[in-house]
């Protein structure tokens, strides 16, 4: 590959960020644009699905500090041989390492080396110290991109001092996830859920961000509904009788299409929430806590109620679950068909990288 785009980013396992990234990759195959993802972890989830679009990924896996020096070594001489027109970092650790690897190969100037911001908050005991190190490098790639404006805010006051910065909201499947008949049958026949039942899906690996506790005492306050968790980890969750959790899934968009609610309980640390976005393409109806752009995603959809308590997010469910749920779930979906789908996503990232320079 010459030309075209190389990703680095910190792994490919089920997230938010691996997602757009699966799906920006086939948008710019589709427009003739080579694509090339470096991983830094090995055996991601999600590597096949990149692999049978004809993405070329390569695992460049430091094994510890001692390992890193190698690491990058590894990713220069992959940038100097292939010259790609983008160096795109996803995450913080896919973003350092792109910046160090450009900086080992030369910095070279056909290479546009571009950082990509997926949080609006972080636990400063898990990444403070990765974080300083970026805010102290964030001046080296010629464009910063945040799926939300609260990530630009939040990573300004964190010290972020970018040259230029780009807001580009997530992209949405919109084919892949939609109202299927057929599949909600299935899934609420196989969970035993009757159709009548309101079902609210909180799509969410167990992650402290994510808030399960203040989700699970919610919905012991409204037994009326069903909440349906779904992601890595919540299986081992302890539940109230009206909950069922599924683990991870590799079909969310038939999961998504037994419900009525998409149910966001996240305390901190969301950008663009892909898994409100996805549900309510849909069909469902949004109840979020107003962390991130949840604001910006539901528009005058559904409802938003203060991070961590639990009080008001089951009154919401309540009262949405109350309510014309076919109506309101149709209403949201063509929000997202009309302002979030994948060709505005990948679009915008042409245009933010041709701005900052790149030849493409």
């Amino acid at each position: 590959m010459t030309g075209g785009v190389l990703h680095v980013i910190s792994g490919l396992r089920t997230g938010g960020a691996e997602t757009m990234l699966i799906a920006l990759c086939r948008a710019l195959l589709a427009r003739g644009i080579p694509q090339r993802v470096v991983s830094l972890t090995p055996d991601g989830p999600n590597e096949p699905a990149l692999r049978a679009l004809g993405v070329d990924v390569r695992v460049i896996a430091p094994r510890g500090l001692l390992g890193a020096p190698g690491a990058l070594l590894s990713l220069a001489r992959l940038i100097r041989r292939e010259s790609p027109a983008v160096l795109q970092g996803w995450l913080y650790h896919g973003d350092l390492f792109a910046a160090l690897g450009h900086r080992l190969a030369g910095a070279p100037r056909e290479t546009l080396l571009a950082w990509g911001l997926r949080n609006s908050d972080i636990d400063h005991a898990r990444y403070g110290r990765l974080l300083a190190v970026c805010a102290r490098l964030s001046r080296w790639p010629g464009l910063v991109v945040s799926n939300s404006g609260a990530g630009v805010d939040f990573h300004r006051a964190q010290g972020y001092r970018p040259r230029r910065t780009a807001v580009i909201p997530n992209g949405i499947d919109t084919v892949r996830f939609r109202p299927d008949p057929a599949a909600r049958a299935e899934i609420r026949a196989g969970l035993g859920l009757d159709e009548t039942r309101v079902v609210a899906l909180h799509a969410a690996r167990l992650d402290p961000m994510k808030d399960h506790a203040t989700l699970l005492a919610a919905a012991a306050r409204v037994p009326e509904v069903t909440v349906l968790l779904m992601g890595a980890g919540t299986e081992t969750l302890a539940l109230p009788p009206n909950a069922l959790a599924l683990g991870r899934r590799d079909d969310p968009e038939r999961v998504a299409a037994a419900c009525e609610i998409a149910v966001s309980s996240s305390a901190f640390g969301e950008g663009f929430s892909n898994a409100l976005a996805e549900g309510m393409a849909a069909g469902l109806v949004p109840v979020a806590t107003e962390v991130g752009d949840a604001r910006l995603i539901l528009g005058p959809h559904g409802r938003l109620v203060p991070r961590s308590d639990p009080a008001a997010l089951a009154a919401a469910l309540a009262d949405v679950a109350a309510g014309p749920l076919r109506e309101q779930g149709l209403a949201a979906r063509a929000r997202i068909e009309r302002e979030f789908g994948v060709e505005a996503m990948a679009e915008r990232f042409l245009v933010a990288w041709r701005e900052a320079g790149a030849r493409l």
